[in-house]
């Protein structure tokens, strides 16, 4: 492991789900621009919806998502009668119908149960589009995955589950505050199989506490023998300004740089091994799928949920700090429940803060998905595209140069070519082209 190599790995940078990213939205946007932007939708346009549930049984320690714990009935119900009347709202401020995706994502949007969780289908398919063309993809904590929810995803038209694995080692599991035994794991593929979901996704971290490279590499292995269509790996971020439960995590049990560089590539290899294909900076995916076809093509797509093939012309939020995109920009939900609450039933969409799009917004923008995709990008012509000079974005020469310097990218003209091996660094060349990012910005997580 070379110096420069290190280096770089401790390096800090955002993840670009988004540009601008959420550290920078205001409070100026709000439920006027939302009703605005909504009703400004063409008819026709293609829509993603994104649904957060905030809610599981326990907190992981390692958790970095908005959620809280749960055990009784009552705050399921409230939230799910909430969670209709958004539905409700948001059918009636936009003329557009048509849906090519749903997400639901958290916390465990599984705990809703049976009957919630069809309830506001059934809501969605009264007031929405969806056909069996449309992608309907949860994911779930197969911990709390039975026979009665199984049946209710399959007739919901589910047909992509995502599974939160994390690892597959016992001290791993319990240094991370998420015990879930591998049995549990292909139990829960096996009856989503039976119920005829048959696409599987299966996530993945590295860089969690008293994790080593053969952890990683056998946790890979596992995941691979249950055949899943996608695996998404990510490195752990550690946050505990941010995630107060991430506290209880022993700080000197964490791998190093070197280690985390030594997991990823441990992981990558065991998964190539297997047949996936490597796509962008997190995914694998069978040669086959969907999603490695996009990417191979040009046409993969970076949001919220990570990698994607959805093209949809807007993404709409439903539930607690959901976060969605309209041609126009960002909007953001409310992050507390009992301010997401009061907007809905007020009639107020709970937006409290988003960001308007400036044309310089939507062309670094396109840079940057276009770096994460493909990792390669002509910013140049880009420029051009948008009724820019060519030169608009040589500001970021400077910094493309120092990471040339450091074999992580090539420099030709204006095109940025990102290197074999300066892939796991991607984000620090995303990050040549961030307008927004300051010294004093928000604190992000570690490049790898």
């Amino acid at each position: 492991m070379d110096a420069a190599s290190l280096a770089l790995a401790e390096r800090a940078a955002p993840r670009y789900t988004s540009y601008p990213t959420a550290p920078h939205f205001t409070a100026e946007v709000g439920d006027r621009e939302m009703r605005h932007w909504l009703a400004a939708l063409d008819p026709h346009s293609s829509l993603s919806l994104y649904f957060h549930v905030p809610f599981c049984r326990e907190i992981c320690a390692y958790c970095g998502c908005h959620t809280k714990a749960v055990r009784q009935e009552a705050p399921l119900t409230a939230y799910k009668e909430t969670l209709l009347r958004e539905v409700e709202m948001t059918a009636q401020a936009t003329k557009a119908k048509s849906v090519s995706s749903i997400h639901w994502g958290g916390g465990t949007p599984s705990i809703l149960g049976p009957a919630r969780f069809s309830e506001i289908v059934a809501r969605v398919r009264d007031l929405f589009s969806v056909t069996h063309e449309t992608e309907h993809a949860i994911e779930i904590d197969p911990r709390i995955l039975d026979a009665p929810m199984v049946e209710a995803l399959a007739q919901a038209g589910i047909n992509r589950a995502s599974f939160g694995v994390q690892d597959l080692n016992e001290h791993v599991q319990e240094a991370a505050g998420r015990i879930q035994p591998y049995e549990v794991v292909r139990r829960g593929v096996s009856m989503l199989r039976a119920a005829g979901v048959s696409a599987i996704n299966l996530d993945l971290m590295y860089g969690l506490p008293r994790q080593s490279v053969d952890d990683a590499a056998r946790s890979a292995a596992l995941a691979a023998a249950l055949e899943p269509q996608r695996l998404a790996v990510f490195g752990y971020a550690h946050v505990p300004w941010f995630k107060a439960n991430q506290k209880l995590i022993d700080a000197a049990a964490l791998p190093g740089a070197a280690e985390r560089l030594a997991q990823g590539a441990a992981v990558r290899n065991t998964l190539e091994r297997f047949g996936y294909v490597a796509i962008g900076l997190d995914h694998f995916a069978r040669p086959d799928d969907p999603l490695a076809l996009a990417a191979r093509d040009g046409r993969m797509r970076r949001n919220f949920q990570g990698y994607t093939v959805d093209a949809a012309s807007a993404l709409l939020p439903f539930g607690v700090s959901s976060i969605g995109r309209l041609p126009q920009g960002f909007v953001g939900n409310a992050t507390d429940l009992a301010g997401w609450r009061r907007a809905v039933e007020a009639d107020r969409f709970p937006v409290t803060r988003g960001l308007a799009f400036s044309v310089e917004d939507l062309a670094r923008g396109e840079v940057i998905e276009r770096l994460m995709c493909d990792f390669t990008v002509d910013f140049g012509a880009i420029a051009l595209e948008h009724g820019f000079h060519a030169d608009a974005f040589d500001d970021a020469r400077a910094p493309l140069r120092e990471l040339a310097a450091d074999g992580v990218v090539t420099l030709e003209a204006r095109r940025v070519n990102v290197t074999e091996r300066g892939r796991p660094f991607v984000r620090l060349a995303a990050a040549a082209f961030d307008s927004y990012l300051r010294a004093d910005a928000a604190r992000h997580s570690a490049a790898v």
